[in-house]
């Protein structure tokens, strides 16, 4: 088992702990929202997409997005999974973002989704 984030107690009061699966998305979780220089130790952490929010909307910045996310995956998780497809989708004030992935350790094909900015 792995810890879950956010780091929280269970009904023991003890440390939650969840499936190596849902480890794997919350780890993918971290790197997405997290913003190079954000973390004192690991300046160079995190995909930095909240600077997407404020990028004029093209196919190019789309392309650049996917491309950005599926390199931090690879740099920071590429021992525990294979990136299949990562899609960026801007609707109104947000970016939705798809990820396809394989569980290196298991095999298992997995996908994880998640909103960034204002849904109108």
């Amino acid at each position: 088992m792995q810890l879950d984030f956010p780091y929280h107690f269970d009904g023991r009061d003890r440390t939650s702990e969840t499936s190596e699966t849902d480890h794997i998305r919350d780890l993918i979780e971290q790197i997405l929202f997290t913003n190079p220089g954000e973390r004192v130790n690991r300046p160079d952490f995190g995909a930095g997409i909240y600077q997407l929010l404020f990028a004029p909307l093209s196919v190019e910045q789309v392309a650049t997005t996917e491309f950005a996310i599926r390199g931090a995956l690879q740099q920071y998780l590429g021992q525990r999974i294979e990136v299949q497809e990562v899609t960026a989708q801007p609707q109104d004030a947000a970016i939705y973002i798809k990820i396809s992935y394989r569980i290196l350790r298991s095999g298992a094909l997995n996908s994880a989704s998640f909103r960034l900015g204002d849904a109108a």
